[in-house]
């Protein structure tokens, strides 16, 4: 165990502690590295390791799901084994090696024998992944229930407004931390980087975060010397576990009716436990029981960083000065919270008190429920615009084609669809299997593969005209890759000679004559394609790009090189750009955000209100719980529900939380508010036969000094301190 040391005297500066300051900047770093890695997450599932979006979804809110679970053995740790600070540095030390295995998991030049840019082993990048993902989830909750309890502990009794303060600077640093990191790794991974090829770079958008925390870690070792640390003393959910399991235990012994029937089920731990203590965690079972419907809440919250920025990638992100990257649309979140927790408790709040309107804390969930309920609502009604300007792509036995008139003539030509072929090119047919073109009054049939997309390029062949087939799309049902900023680009070279293309660091290759080059990416703006032959002759041709879309660049039999050479160049529309903005994402994070501010922040204060002080850590176990169980019933619906379409997942989800908020709102109709000191005054003088039965008191008192200075002082200073407390750390 810890020696408890005061901290010297010297080591304080207007009035606070120096080693608060070490505490602060771990904490930034920490946050910065949590959420800048979450940020990408969801996309490096996607676009690295090819996982659809269901199992990039699942996997996602498995992690939050241990992330939020683990503080529970983090606080055991601390308080009964190691004190604090071993166990933030020890757990630190495991966060650290996690974040590095992430990066190293996303560097695809380690398994890419063949340099192309794909790599060969992907069950080792996964298996990697899944490996610095758990060490991460270990490490984060387990010094989440620490780091604030620590730096409250670094001040003496007399210091309480200092305290206070420290708290706002410590949760205003969670805020900057989780804020500046979802804007700056999603445009780390923008860029490009690799050895051998070019592609997303994801090693760098995890290592930065695993630099932060590392730079955490030192930080708060150097501050070692400083602090004051206290030695564990046992821990109080232990003790409240225990006392339940024993009453549940007693009372099944003593179900048969000739024993005498008890008030409250918790009497029955009577028997070995002290009669304050059993008070205090019936008042904390009272509060415990609300808990059950709330993980719903967090169900919908937490899909921001999953379905919702899955959904960014299909929409148009250009802001004319701004381009915003789908995991970028995450940082609406903690801006409204900035601006909606002041709105709400200065004018909100004022507004319904003045109407004489009794808005109870459990009304305002139960308000805040419906909010979040609505935005989902919203991101289905987005959803449904969304999916109007997404591509039709074949069924499992059709197949499409377009048409394309490589010829300097129009063609005497006909398919089941049109009578003749005189345009130079037709959008996508859609046909059953097998069908024919015709040519002069020859027959020419086609036989495409079931469910591809195709494209036909009718080119001369000796007297004739005849097609040449092109996949263009095999079975997809995507939008290019990378959405909110790549383009696929294919060249079809009519003409006679080589031709080889290149735009900034992609090079096509060479192409022959009536032959296609291979898809590329190329980023959001305007593209400058340079074609040159093996004389040395070069043309410069210009395209300017959206997002997500796909273009075929016809270079025809009359190209010619010189002034204007790029005039001749024709341009086919394969798959449209996104066209649905992402700003019509800002209502639902506005709903989300206004729900969240309502029911978290409430939701916290009405739980520290409701229980003892001592019993305050028990609750926050309790609430992080909620929200694990919340991401874990979104894997469940993700698996389970199978939706062919994403609007009606997200109207599920809303439909389920609108049932759970009604089922609350009966639950908070028939709770009667408490007051903790009133009724723990009332065993202040305890029978001494009592006392003397039941010796574990003593050490609940000592435990209760530890953890109720620490969540009292973290128990929200401000509304902002209370809202960020879960929904930061």
């Amino acid at each position: 165990t810890e020696e408890i040391k005061k901290p010297k005297q010297k080591s304080v500066i207007c009035g606070y502690p120096i080693s608060i300051f070490f505490i602060v900047v771990n904490e930034f770093c920490e946050r910065f590295s949590y959420y800048g890695m979450r940020a990408v997450l969801v996309l490096y599932f996607k676009y690295f390791l090819k996982w659809d979006d269901d199992l990039a979804t699942t996997i996602y809110h498995t992690f939050v799901a241990f992330c939020y679970l683990t503080p529970i053995l983090g606080a055991i740790i601390a308080d009964s084994w190691l004190g604090k600070f071993k166990t933030i540095v020890y757990l630190s030390i495991v966060y650290t090696l996690g974040q590095i295995v992430m990066a190293i998991s996303a560097i695809h030049d380690i398994t890419d024998t063949n340099k192309d840019g794909i790599p060969e082993n992907m069950s080792f990048h996964v298996a990697l992944s899944m490996v610095g993902l758990s060490l991460i989830a270990l490490g984060t909750g387990g010094i989440k229930p620490c780091v604030a309890a620590f730096g409250g502990d670094q001040f003496q009794d007399h210091q309480e407004k200092q305290r206070s303060t420290f708290f706002s600077i410590f949760y205003l640093s969670i805020n900057a931390g989780s804020l500046l990191s979802t804007i700056i790794t999603p445009m780390l991974r923008a860029q490009e980087c690799g050895i051998y090829s070019q592609q997303k770079c994801y090693p760098l958008a995890f290592g930065v975060p695993a630099a932060l925390m590392v730079v955490a870690l030192i930080v708060f070792i150097i501050g070692s010397g400083m602090y004051n640390k206290t030695a564990p003393q046992g821990n109080i959910l232990v003790k409240v576990c225990k006392c339940i399991a024993f009453a549940i235990r007693n009372r099944y012994r003593h179900r048969y009716s000739q024993f005498s029937q008890r008030t409250h089920w918790m009497d029955w731990a009577d028997e070995k436990y002290d009669k304050l203590l059993i008070a205090q965690v019936k008042m904390v079972v009272k509060v415990l029981f609300l808990y059950i419907p709330l993980p719903m809440f967090w169900a919908l919250f937490d899909q921001q960083g999953s379905r919702w920025t899955l959904q960014a990638t299909t929409m148009d992100g250009d802001f004319g000065l701004l381009t915003i990257q789908p995991d970028q649309m995450q940082t609406v979140n903690p801006i409204l919270i900035l601006v909606l927790v002041p709105i709400m408790d200065s004018v909100i709040y004022p507004l319904i008190s003045k109407c004489k309107l009794n808005f109870t804390p459990l009304k305002k969930m139960t308000v805040g429920m419906f909010l979040a309920a609505l935005a989902f609502i919203a991101a289905a009604l987005v959803q449904l615009q969304i999916d109007k300007t997404l591509p039709q792509f074949p069924s499992g036995t059709g197949v499409q084609a377009k048409i394309i008139n490589m010829l300097d003539r129009q063609v005497d030509g006909s398919t089941p669809h049109t009578e003749t072929l005189t345009n130079k090119m037709y959008d996508y047919m859609s046909f059953d299997g097998r069908f024919a073109l015709e040519f002069g009054g020859n027959v020419s049939p086609v036989s495409l593969k079931n469910g591809s997309r195709n494209t036909l390029a009718i080119i001369q062949d000796g007297a004739l005209p005849r097609h040449l087939e092109v996949k263009t799309h095999v079975t997809s049902r995507a939008k290019p890759e990378q959405g909110a900023n790549a383009v696929r680009q294919v060249f079809f070279n009519g003409y006679s000679s080589i031709l080889n293309i290149t735009t900034g660091t992609l090079d096509f290759g060479s192409t022959v004559k009536n032959k296609m080059s291979t898809y590329a990416n190329v980023p959001h703006g305007e593209a400058k394609f340079h074609i040159k032959d093996n004389a040395g002759n070069q043309c410069d041709y210009s395209l300017t790009l959206g997002f997500g879309s796909s273009y075929t660049l016809l270079i025809p039999s009359t190209f010619k090189f010189g002034t204007n050479c790029e005039k001749s160049i024709n341009t086919a529309l394969d798959i449209k750009p996104n066209s649905f903005h992402m700003a019509w994402q800002i209502p639902q994070y506005f709903l989300i955000t206004a729900g969240e501010v309502v029911f978290s922040v409430t939701g916290l204060e009405f739980s520290y209100s409701q229980a003892p002080s001592n019993m305050k850590s028990v609750l926050q176990a309790g609430w992080l719980l909620t929200v694990a169980v919340g991401n874990i019933i979104v894997l469940i619906v993700a698996e389970a529900a199978k939706l062919p379409d994403q609007w009606a997942e997200y109207i599920l989800f809303a439909s389920l939380l609108l049932l759970v908020d009604f089922l609350f709102a009966f639950m908070a109709y028939f709770y009667t508010y408490i007051d903790p000191a009133k009724i723990e005054a009332q065993f202040a003088h305890s029978d001494p036969k009592d006392k003397e039965k039941k010796k574990s008191l003593e050490m609940g008192r000592k435990d209760s000094d530890g953890n109720s200075n620490s969540d009292r002082k973290s128990s929200y200073t401000s509304h902002n301190e209370k809202k960020d407390v879960q929904s930061r750390m």
